[in-house]
């Protein structure tokens, strides 16, 4: 009923009331509710079928936790934050993150499946491919649910979602974007990432993809320092120049009777080097012959080349301070009158900002500037074009070099994600970026490469599926091998590509060892070359999402999800708990190993305790010393009362 003409709508409701004055028995009251829903729901927007994946069915009946791989782990510098990788179902790990991140996360970048019909995703353990018919309602169905949690996760002040697509499913993406966020801004970036295409069949070839940008709150790109080439321009010079504007109108309302307060005389002295007033603005009806010269002065009226009067391009009262800076430019006297030129308010900037340093100053008051003394900050324009985004080179390639060939296809250039992020965490030094299709782990890498450029702490939480490739599946389901075993789980993303990845551009080698040649396309903090080969400054745990029944028959509840409340703290708060500096009390007995051992109290900086244990006041005295906290409730409270009910 989602195309029918208002008229029609209004006609058929006009007739359900009429039956429902006929027939109030229940039975046909429901009926007509019904029908009245579905006449009354939404009158645009995407309209698909909606399905249900058995993980949904999996969180009815169980709770989803953590769990720690104590063997995947690496610390570089216990004093910096930790990132985290998640294996398991994304929509698993959504819900458990929006207990632990719920309205603070500053940025989430997803390169969600593209949907192309060649068995690049499942869907409840099957692949999808180009013969399914419900393909599309089937991924916007898992996106939208997804999608909605990202809502929650995200900073409703100050935060963006970034999603890359391709062709085969912008337009619902879009659509679904617009639907979900309505309060949101929603502007989409085209980026080429092959200039030489991808062969698809009889079409056209495939050379660039698109990037969503939907912005909550106070959201905006920053300006940064930032090539030519991200206009499309590798011609320099001009750039580095400040852009004097003529004064006299040109283009469009240009005439005196277009604007004619914008017709006022200007004397200007004998020698042509100095303005000497600003004149008043005269009437229409006033010829300009009325206004005569000052002593030692010749006026100067913005005359058109043709004769014909004009008007200046800014006010009065304006062009008398830009005077006072030394903003206004004097020609030479001609026939017709005098060139002259001034900076417009965004080239001032540039000269207030030190960008551009005052040398000195002409005759005639003038500026004279020096050589740009940084790279001009701006926001590009929405197409991009960049060599360093070229994903067969800085994706593949470059993914290659770290862990060999053949483990991941079509990998995002590092630098194509590097620099989307940064457009709105630059300014974010310990900004928390989410992505849960992490894939290959390239926003990882481009968070760790981003914090070695500008000594950021920011930290990162990726999540993935440990699945394999049809390939590989059908391969292993051939020699024996299911899921679950480790032959079938060692080749899996999570762990075959996104963890190994992680570790050997942390530690600046391959995967075998060998110290990673070449330098990354960005400078650190002093303006110098980022070996490859020195890896980065960053700790990083490895997580994996499980299940906890919700009606336990042979244990308490409470008692198995104070398993998992330990990896819910260090995720909340990207710390690692290590009962020594971060301690987490559960029990009586912790507290009496921890917090009465005078060799870990005195270390002790973060406390978390559990709110079951009964605290007398010297306890009490000791645990404030330390400012500690109390287990958030939100952890696991809701399931414990669903539970209790």
């Amino acid at each position: 009923m989602a195309n029918l003409t208002k008229a029609k709508r209004d006609e058929m409701l006009a007739f359900l009331n009429e039956l429902k004055q006929q027939h109030n028995d229940d039975a046909s009251i429901k009926a007509f509710n019904e029908i009245e829903n579905h006449l009354t729901e939404k009158k645009f927007g995407l309209v698909f079928e909606e399905h249900t994946e058995e993980v949904d069915e999996l969180l009815q009946n169980n709770i989803p936790v953590f769990c720690a791989d104590e063997t995947r782990r690496i610390c570089k510098d216990e004093t910096l934050p930790w990132n985290f990788i998640i294996e398991g179902d994304n929509l698993q790990a959504l819900y458990l993150l929006e207990k632990t991140h719920r309205g603070k996360v500053d940025c989430i970048y997803i390169d969600p499946p593209y949907n192309t019909g060649a068995k690049d995703w499942k869907y409840n353990n099957d692949y999808v491919d180009g013969n399914d018919l419900y393909r599309h309602s089937k991924w916007l169905s898992m996106m939208k649910t997804r999608l909605l949690i990202a809502k929650r996760l995200l900073n409703p002040n100050n935060s963006v979602l970034i999603c890359t697509i391709d062709e085969k499913e912008y337009l619902h993406l879009g659509c679904l974007l617009e639907e979900l966020f309505p309060e949101a801004r929603i502007q989409m970036v085209s980026s080429v990432i092959n200039h030489a295409g991808v062969t698809i069949g009889d079409s056209f070839s495939r050379s660039n993809e698109f990037i969503f940008f939907v912005k909550f709150g106070q959201a905006a790109p920053i300006p940064l320092s930032l090539s030519a080439e991200w206009r499309g321009n590798t011609k320099t010079e001009k750039k580095k120049k400040l852009v004097w504007n003529q004064l006299m109108r040109s283009g469009t309302g240009v005439k005196r009777s277009d604007r004619p307060n914008m017709f006022y005389p200007l004397f200007i002295n004998l020698a042509g080097t100095k303005i000497i007033k600003v004149g008043e603005s005269i009437p229409l009806d006033t010829p300009r012959e009325s206004v005569l010269p000052m002593e030692g002065t010749k006026i100067v009226w913005p005359i058109r080349s043709n004769g014909e009067e004009g008007r200046w391009r800014i006010g009065r009262e304006n062009l008398e301070y830009i005077i006072t800076k030394g903003y206004v430019r004097l020609g030479a006297f001609t026939d017709k009158g005098m060139a002259i030129t001034y900076l417009a308010v965004g080239e001032q900037e540039k000269v207030e900002a030190g960008i551009f340093p005052i040398i000195g100053h002409r005759d005639d008051g003038s500026i004279i500037e020096g050589e740009m003394t940084e790279e001009r900050k701006f926001i590009p324009g929405s197409q991009w074009d960049l060599p360093s985004h070229n994903a067969t080179y800085q994706g593949s390639q470059l993914l290659n070099k770290i862990i060999g060939e053949s483990r991941f296809s079509f990998p995002k250039s590092l630098y194509a994600v590097h620099d989307t992020i940064r457009f709105f965490v630059a300014d974010k030094p310990n900004a928390t970026i989410v992505d849960f299709f992490s894939g290959s782990g390239t926003t990882q890498h481009a968070v760790n490469l981003l914090n070695a450029e500008d000594g950021g702490h920011r930290r990162c939480i990726m999540v993935t599926n440990n699945e394999i490739s049809a390939e590989e599946e059908k391969r292993l389901t051939k020699e024996g091998y299911k899921k679950g075993d480790d032959e079938w789980e060692a080749l899996g993303i999570a762990k075959y590509v996104t963890w190994p990845r992680t570790v050997c551009s942390i530690e600046g080698h391959d995967i075998n060892g060998n110290p990673l040649k070449g330098d990354y396309l960005a400078k650190d903090t002093d303006g110098n070359p980022i070996p490859m080969s020195k890896g980065f400054n960053a700790n990083v745990k490895y997580f994996k999402c499980g299940w906890t029944p919700r009606k336990p028959e042979h244990y308490l509840l409470s008692n198995a999800l104070c398993l998992h409340i330990k990896e819910m703290i260090e995720l909340q708060n990207a710390i690692e708990v290590d009962n020594v500096k971060n301690v987490l009390l559960l029990n009586k007995n912790d507290f009496k190993n921890i917090i009465l051992n005078p060799d870990i109290y005195d270390k002790i900086e973060n406390v978390w305790v559990n709110q079951n244990i009964i605290l007398n006041s010297e306890e009490l005295k000791l645990l404030k010393a330390k400012g500690f906290k109390y287990i958030p409730r939100e952890f696991f409270g809701q399931e414990l009362r669903e539970a209790a009910e």
